[in-house]
């Protein structure tokens, strides 16, 4: 199996956005999401285009075999006074789940680019618990601090850095 990750560019926006509305399906549960008159789950068009034009964020779609898996949303952490790449949104299709390429993803941006790191995740989330909880314990990274947003009570958010030795 072949994993890659596909930069995107500006002219595939709406493929992102796309495969955003299984991202939202998925989560509308936690999020307490409804979707809009037109059927689609409401995604906020000048933020995604921050994807293609903010410095350090980045949207890629995630390949296996060549065929379109998933996508990886990285951003620029806007938390106050937190200097970190933020790991936005992870997305894999049913189809690819459970193969590792979340991991091996995790490995490839995360631990082998270094840095300091911000990973988000709702409580409610167990699919992305389970996956951050395991990771965190078997990767060479570690928990600096755990930040909250009161005004998203349900949302686990944490500054990773790397593990020293």
């Amino acid at each position: 199996m072949q994993i890659e990750l596909l930069p995107t560019s500006a002219d595939q926006q709406a493929l992102i956005a796309n495969l955003y509305q299984f991202y939202a399906y998925e989560s509308s549960d936690w999020e307490q999401e409804d979707v809009e008159v037109d059927g689609r789950f409401y995604i906020h068009a000048p933020h995604l285009q921050r994807y293609w034009q903010e410095p350090d964020w980045s949207a890629s779609l995630v390949l296996v075999d060549g065929f379109i898996a998933g996508f990886l949303l990285i951003e620029r952490s806007e938390l106050p006074g937190v200097d970190a790449l933020e790991f936005a949104d992870l997305f894999i299709l049913k189809k690819y789940r459970r193969l590792g390429i979340g991991r091996a993803l995790v490995e490839q941006v995360m631990v082998a680019g270094g840095g300091r790191w911000v990973v988000s995740f709702y409580e409610q989330d167990n699919l992305a618990r389970q996956f951050w909880q395991r990771l965190l314990a078997e990767l060479p990274l570690r928990v600096v601090e755990q930040l909250t947003d009161p005004e998203q009570p349900g949302l686990l958010t944490y500054r990773l850095d790397q593990q020293t030795h």
